[in-house]
């Protein structure tokens, strides 16, 4: 006997109030995967997960200005992953590692480029965290690269270095 639901199995929308928590759970779980080595436990230790989730909620509710969004990766009704946009930057991108490897990230990573087309956005920019080599393997499958660009980024604890990865639109 097959289950019908009311809803796709897999889709991306945009984020709405209440999708704040589920957000900040994916990137508490997929930065203590993917950053634990470059970041360390003590770093991640850090992290104030009320201000994560306040801040969350302000970009779903309150955008800063034209060409912000934010969007979520769903399974049925739950939150898997999502992504952040800024005119021309892709600014997060992250997916519960226990749903990762399922086409979520990028379902999200379209959507965000067509957002970003939709503002007229010539570029996509995104900035990515020295040793995450899957990070890079996906936004190079996804025809991104590196652009020579790169930022330090103080974490309070150690200094963290970013690639800068783009592609045309």
């Amino acid at each position: 006997m097959a289950l019908f639901t009311e809803s796709a199995d897999v889709s991306v929308r945009p984020a709405t109030p209440g999708d704040e928590q589920a957000m900040t759970d994916v990137q508490l779980a997929a930065w203590g995967t993917a950053h634990r080595d470059v970041l360390g436990d003590d770093v991640l230790a850090a992290l104030d997960v009320d201000r994560i989730r306040d801040q969350w909620a302000s970009a779903i509710t309150s955008p800063p200005g034209p060409g912000f969004a934010v969007l979520v990766a769903c399974e049925r009704a739950d939150v898997v992953g999502f992504a952040a946009v800024s005119p021309g930057q892709l600014v997060a991108l992250e997916v519960r590692p226990s749903a990762q490897r399922s086409g979520h990230g990028s379902r999200l990573l379209s959507a965000a480029v067509d957002r970003l087309r939709s503002d007229g956005a010539d570029e996509v920019a995104a900035w990515v965290l020295d040793g995450d080599a899957a990070r890079e393997r996906f936004l190079a499958g996804s025809g991104m690269g590196p652009d020579g660009r790169t930022r330090t980024l103080a974490t309070g604890v150690r200094d963290v270095v970013e690639s800068r990865w783009s592609a045309s639109l």
